[in-house]
């Protein structure tokens, strides 16, 4: 399936669970004091302290953990977790990120 249709469930999930969370964020870019047109977009920011990177692809590739690790540094958040739902047991599609 889509990114899109896991990360509708997932919010489902989250707001099921009672927890915070804003979906599709923009992430401004500054740059040498200058504020940058282009924008990134987070899928999910939990509780404002966890970034959540959702992907459907057949395999993760380091590209993805340094699309997270990027957000991570930008967002000046700690915490984030890349999910890839493309696989046939969701623990091996789970990464764990912490700067």
């Amino acid at each position: 399936m889509l990114e899109a249709v896991y990360e509708e469930c997932l919010c489902h999930e989250l707001h099921r669970a009672g927890l915070r969370f804003r979906r599709q964020c923009e992430l401004p870019i500054r740059y040498d004091g200058l504020a940058i047109a282009t924008r990134l977009r987070l899928d999910l920011v939990v509780d404002e302290r966890l970034i959540v990177e959702v992907k459907a692809v057949e395999r993760l590739l380091p590209i993805h953990d340094a699309q997270l690790l990027t957000y991570l540094k930008l967002a000046r958040l700690k915490l984030g977790l890349l999910l890839n739902f493309n696989v046939a047991h969701f623990r091996d599609g789970l990464r764990r990120k912490v700067l």
